[in-house]
């Protein structure tokens, strides 16, 4: 049997394209394939459907009624053997263009594709970035504290006039020109005075009311309010508060330490310190890599094809339509609501794609000058990390990992963040000066 033929032809901006031949013999293979597929479709007088022979076909309407067909069965398979043929990293979806599709000899077909650019950094060691402060003050702690003791307030009723802050239990019904609009009332509706969640001056109007007092707020609608008969009208509510109830914070005692499964309220703190520290060197060590690799980036010199770009956008925008399917969305549904498809999509994303591209083609070009490469005690280490994130065994991570193409992906993560910790290691961290005019 004769074999497929890749030609490689290396084009401008890191692209090229594969010519693939696939032999005449594969191609009479898919003609065949598509006049059995599609022989049921096609009525001849004087033959039942479906029955017409294949020769019959082709004296009627060509020898090549059936090669369209034909080839869309081949390139798939061939472009698939193309690319593993390959020896470059191709890293965009082909573009096909048929070259040749005549009786009697080979079907030939190119692919235009965009391989994965190889970057220059100038330099990489002793990259200055700004410090970052990861101390925790006891004026974070106490911050963190207040959060916890909000979080178990109780709202408790209260007679006196209604205070920003306070939840108020309201009737109101509103009209404009004295004509009430659909969605304009409601009754016993609980409102946060000071969360912005009604229209810009209302919650300001109901503030220095009492319970079981009827009162007038008057209000515009903005400009660009999402009811368009509403948009930019003067509008009367009539209103009359039920019941006013104030924030009451829990207090730090032993009790409450107690329900949030401390022996102490010394116990409490020190546990809230730890996990802050925790948190803010976490956050620092992400902020230190963000601005690191933005230096790097600034240091490197790599043109990246748009194809490349648009088929990692393309691939984003993918990845959240599983995301949305997971959630019992689907793609369209997203698209209906926020009045997107899938071109804008993959146009807003293409910016950041970019960037990230970017920083992972200078990472690998790091790995590539110190020679970094990911060994099998790597490996096992990235096993129990994954396994403990994804709360499994770690021989189940390391079959579900076990293919060639999961292994090349994980080399790869691997050896890319060796190059960003060996670039964070001989980083340079300098303190930002304060401008002495406001000090």
């Amino acid at each position: 049997m004769s074999e497929l033929k890749v030609a490689l032809e290396k084009l401008e901006n890191n692209m090229a394209r594969l010519t693939i031949e696939v032999p005449e013999d594969e191609f009479d293979k898919a003609v065949e394939r598509a006049y059995q597929r599609d022989k049921k479709k096609i009525s001849i007088p004087g033959f039942r459907k479906g029955k017409v022979a294949r020769q019959v076909i082709e004296k009627m309407y060509g020898k090549d009624f059936f090669f369209g067909e034909a080839a869309n069965i081949c390139i798939p398979d061939a472009w698939e053997k193309a690319y593993d043929q390959c020896e470059e990293e191709i890293v965009s979806s082909p573009k096909i263009d048929v070259e040749q599709l005549e009786l009697g000899k080979p079907f030939i077909f190119t692919a235009e594709v965009a391989l994965n650019p190889v970057a220059e950094v100038k330099k990489y060691k002793g990259l200055t970035i700004a410090k970052i402060d990861s101390e925790v003050t006891d004026e974070d702690l106490e911050e963190a504290i207040k959060r916890d003791l909000e979080a178990q307030a109780r709202m408790i009723s209260v007679e006196r006039p209604a205070a920003d802050g306070d939840q108020v239990i309201l009737d109101y019904e509103g009209s404009v020109d004295g004509v009430p609009f659909d969605g304009g009332k409601a009754e016993n509706h609980p409102l946060t005075l000071g969360s912005g969640s009604f229209i810009p001056g209302f919650e300001e109007q109901v503030v220095g009311h009492n319970a079981e007092e009827d009162f007038d707020v008057n209000v515009t609608f903005p400009e660009e309010y999402h009811a368009e008969e509403l948009a930019g009208k003067e509008a009367v509510f009539k209103c009359r508060i039920h019941e006013i109830k104030e924030k009451q914070l829990a207090e730090l005692n032993e009790d409450f330490a107690d329900d949030a499964g401390f022996d102490s309220v010394e116990e409490y703190r020190r546990d809230k310190r730890e996990k802050l520290e925790k948190s803010k060197a976490a956050e620092a060590k992400d902020r230190k890599e963000s601005a690191v690799i933005e230096k790097l980036v600034e240091q490197t010199e790599v043109q990246i094809p748009e194809a490349m770009v648009r088929t990692e956008a393309r691939r984003s925008v993918d990845e959240y339509a599983q995301q949305l399917r997971m959630q019992g969305l689907s793609i369209q549904q997203y698209f209906q609501f926020t009045g997107m498809d899938e071109e804008k999509m993959i146009e807003q994303s293409m910016p950041s794609v970019e960037k990230n591209i970017r920083a992972r083609l200078a990472l690998e070009a790091v790995a590539r000058a110190e020679s970094m490469e990911a060994t099998e005690e790597d490996l096992e280490a990235k096993y129990k990390e994954m396994a403990e994130q994804y709360r499994t065994e770690v021989d189940k991570v390391r079959d579900m990992m076990s293919g060639e193409a999961e292994q090349k992906m994980l080399r790869k993560d691997i050896v890319i963040q060796k190059a960003l910790d060996f670039v964070l290691e001989n980083a340079k961290e300098k303190k930002e000066k304060k401008d002495k005019d406001a000090e």
